[in-house]
């Protein structure tokens, strides 16, 4: 399959990596385009190109390009992507973390130019070159059909860890609510682990501890994991600030419990803590970064 990547910052970069390794091709586009540049130098199959005119040259019709952009620049794309000569029967697939009110939206007015559109909330992160993507896509059975070589590819495996799951605007549904639970995980293990790090009268070894419940234990996990191994670079986490972004998922989440009447007060008190972490130091602050380095390589602050 030949599609293009547009936006190779560290996930998309390693989707490529993915992609390419089995066997596909890409047109690879970025607005840096040393990013795109370098990434062509490293792999086979995969092409730089300057102007999203000259990627559409480059795509067999249907064409699929698919979008890793920031949710803010989504529909800019679209439009620059149409302007460079997208056409009916060609498919769009936004991979980010977009509102899912907007996928429909989307869909919506992209069908009425006869254009395809796939909303794919994407998980796994950093990880996700060597383990494979969690990917929940929303859409037509149709656009579903001509992206289901490259999600096969994408997943950790042809019939596991991806699906269809429902009309467009359901796969970045599904993802809003999966980063909702993650929040509500997340602060869960904060707490916990602020609890341990304050008796001090036991001086409990917290690299120890989360290594022990890597094993056997009933909250073993991956953010569990991913604590083990910010503990061993740095058990006190001294080097990390206590303020921690959200980045608008668990918002929404929450925003749409509120309209559908359904409580959700872990998730909701979740969100409510990152707010306070911007206001008073703490150590679950701390906890929680060191996760969001190490499951996404998102941008945190560091104590200089």
């Amino acid at each position: 399959m030949k599609l293009a990547m547009i936006g190779l910052g560290k996930m998309g970069a390693n989707m490529v990596r993915r992609l390419v390794k089995d066997s596909h091709e890409v047109i690879a586009f970025d607005v840096d385009t040393n990013s795109s540049t370098a990434l062509a130098d490293e792999l086979d199959n995969v092409t730089a190109v300057s102007n999203l005119a000259e990627l559409i040259q480059s795509l067999p019709t249907p064409r699929v390009v698919w979008l890793m952009v920031p949710h803010q620049f989504v529909d800019q794309s679209i439009q620059s992507l149409i302007e460079a000569g997208l056409e009916k029967g060609d498919l769009v697939v936004d991979g980010g973390n977009s509102n899912f009110n907007l996928s429909k939206q989307r869909a919506t007015d992209l069908h009425k130019q006869g254009i395809q559109f796939v909303d794919s909330g994407t998980s796994g992160g950093v990880w996700g070159l060597e383990n494979g993507y969690s990917i929940m896509a929303g859409g037509t059975d149709e656009a579903i059909a001509l992206l289901r070589p490259a999600l096969e590819s994408l997943a950790p495996a042809k019939d596991k860890g991806w699906g269809h799951v429902g009309p467009a605007g359901a796969g970045h549904y599904v993802k809003m609510v999966h980063n909702g639970i993650e929040y509500g995980m997340m602060q869960a293990f904060a707490e916990g682990f602020e609890m341990l790090d304050a008796k001090q009268d036991m001086n409990l070894d917290l690299q120890q501890i989360s290594e022990i419940w890597q094993h056997g234990s009933v909250v073993r996990s991956w953010l569990l994991d991913l604590m083990a191994d910010a503990f061993k670079d740095d058990k006190s986490l001294s080097s990390l600030s206590d303020y921690v972004d959200d980045s608008g998922e668990g918002r929404w989440t929450v925003q749409d419990s509120i309209d559908l009447g359904v409580p959700t007060p872990v998730l909701t008190l979740a969100l409510q803590m990152r707010f306070r972490s911007r206001q008073d130091p703490s150590f679950a602050g701390k906890v929680l970064n060191a996760m969001r380095a190490g499951f996404g390589g998102h941008s945190i602050r560091s104590i200089d």
